[in-house]
């Protein structure tokens, strides 16, 4: 059964992962990059308690939490001990001392519920990819190190007194000295095809010509073949394979007997190029990136899909202990035979997540993987109100299957998600928008402010998300607004849900739609194509 995990990755990780049960990770941690480098090593105080960290808020910071998982660190000892205690040497209480402190138990953890030939991938941007590799090399030991990966992730923009920043890193570990590997290959440019494989078969099948000479002396395999002298070295190949080679018509014979035969190989039996450590055929997310969903360290789903099929065979269990968005998420499932960990900290990615799913693959999903770590009961939710509305708003949300709005100054005023849908061959966009109220008094005025928002926005639906039950004036007020007629009957406009009945099981009283809800900004295909498709021998 897949998994999708609200909470702290490091608690999560070693309450509910077993030891060597995982094939894959990737992770890409938040760092906050965009910073200048110097603001980065500014020192701090070391009082502050540690915060949860936000979504799309990639802070790190020394403070008390920092101070004593750095401790926990140097206390067991051993390489990483030893790395951490150099770095605090070099770094003091820094910014990035804070992160590095943090990593270190993670990557620890990862590498316990790594299986032997597991793999691991760290995305991360040049800032901090040089103190990162030397942290990897403390857990996984240097000799597991394979390879540093170069992906060119924008283009070249102007910067001040430097080579503009075009490429992320991924640093790729193993757990092992044999892991699962698929070599990766791309196909040949036109280009290249163009000029090697000029030669056409009788059915139009490209061939370039290849040497048959063996490279170095074999005395058993000099004779002569067919009127042509055995070259210096002998032949590549045994007398029986010429045999079948050339009852097969794979062998070109020259008319001049002083030149000598060559095998045919054709184009579309090769495999391609075999790919190196910088990629430069996945593009970016750019604004109108159909799988663009807002979140602003979104990866390219093609990005993923590279790295699941190179390093895990069908059946293996992938892990993205910093799922935020869910890319490796779907990736995983788009490969199709794989299972996987999703983990984050924050309501808002798993809700996204949940909705993501959705999108791509239908209402099916859903019973493909269960959520760990969220309200299942009034009493949790409540909790979870007073301790953060923010975090308790998104979790409402996503119950109703609601993409939260983004959280700008001015925009969506009165509005804290949305649902888009179509529920009619026309095509045409409807919505559902929803205000949330986290606190325990309410009022007809929050029914009153709702429907002119509904109005203003000329949505179909709007819904009041609340933790206690409305008044009789509430629900009167709601009522005025009349309905929405769909082709399956009428659906009040304006209504109002509680908490408590949606963890009970009722539902929004809406049109069944003809495909998955339109949630996410755009909405995804169930199969995308990568800018070159990588084939796998």
């Amino acid at each position: 059964m897949n998994r999708l995990f609200y909470g702290d990755n490091l608690d999560v990780l070693r309450r509910h992962v077993d030891s060597e049960s995982v094939d894959l990770v990737y992770l890409d941690p938040p760092f906050k990059s965009d910073q200048d480098y110097n603001v980065l090593f500014k020192e701090h105080d070391g009082t502050r308690a540690a915060a949860q960290i936000l979504a799309f808020e990639d802070t790190w910071e020394w403070n008390t939490e920092a101070e004593r998982q750095y401790e926990e660190v140097v206390e067991g000892g051993g390489k990483l001990s030893e790395v951490m205690r150099a770095f605090r040497t070099f770094l003091g209480n820094s910014d990035m001392m804070a992160y590095l402190s943090m990593m270190a138990p993670r990557l620890k953890e990862l590498r316990r519920i790594m299986k032997r030939n597991g793999s691991l991938y760290l995305h991360c941007d040049p800032t901090a990819s040089h103190h990162l590799k030397l942290l990897l090399d403390a857990v996984f030991g240097a000799e597991c190190f394979r390879s540093e990966i170069i992906w060119k992730r924008t283009n070249t923009h102007c910067d001040a007194r430097r080579w503009s920043p075009v490429a992320d890193t991924l640093l790729y570990y193993s757990k092992g000295n044999t892991p699962t590997w698929n070599p990766p290959f791309i196909p040949h440019s036109d280009a290249y095809i163009a000029d090697k494989y000029r030669n056409r078969d009788g059915n139009g099948r490209r061939f370039t010509l290849d040497n048959m000479t063996s490279p170095k002396p074999r005395p058993n395999m000099m004779y002569e073949w067919k009127g042509f002298s055995s070259p210096p070295c002998g032949w590549r190949y045994s007398r029986e394979t010429m045999a079948k080679l050339d009852a097969e018509g794979r062998i070109w014979y020259p008319q001049d007997k002083s030149k000598r035969p060559r095998l045919k190989r054709y184009l579309d039996e090769m495999s391609g190029v075999l790919m190196g450590n910088v990629w430069t055929d996945i593009s970016p997310l750019n604004s109108q990136a159909q799988e663009r969903l807002g979140y602003p360290t979104q990866k390219p789903q093609a990005l993923l899909e590279r790295i699941i099929r190179a390093s895990s065979y069908e059946g293996a269990v992938i892990c993205d202990p910093f799922c935020g968005c869910g890319t490796a998420v779907e990736a995983a499932e788009h490969v199709g035979g794989r299972q996987w960990i999703g983990i984050d900290i924050t309501h808002l990615a798993i809700a996204l997540i949940k909705h993501r799913l959705q999108n791509a693959f239908g209402d099916q999903i859903r019973r493909s993987y269960e959520v760990i770590g969220e309200p299942v009961t009034l009493s949790d939710a409540e909790v979870l109100a007073r301790e953060n509305p923010y975090q308790f708003q998104y979790w409402a949300l996503g119950l109703v299957g609601a993409r939260p709005t983004e959280q700008k100054k001015g925009a969506d005023k009165g509005i804290d998600g949305r649902l888009f849908f179509f529920d009619d061959e026309t095509g045409v966009t409807k919505q559902i928008i929803f205000s949330v109220k986290a606190g325990g008094h309410i009022t007809p005025m929050f029914v009153r402010d709702l429907r002119g928002v509904l109005e203003r926005e000329r949505a179909q639906i709007g819904a009041l998300i609340t933790m206690a039950d409305p008044t009789r004036e509430m629900q009167r007020e709601a009522a005025t607004a009349g309905f929405y007629q769909s082709a399956w009957g009428k659906h009040p406009r304006l209504q109002i849900l509680t908490v408590g009945e949606l963890l009970s099981g009722k539902t929004l009283d809406r049109p069944p739609t003809r495909n998955a809800d339109s949630t996410l900004k755009k909405r995804a295909a169930s199969v995308r194509t990568p800018a070159k498709q990588l084939v796998l021998p």
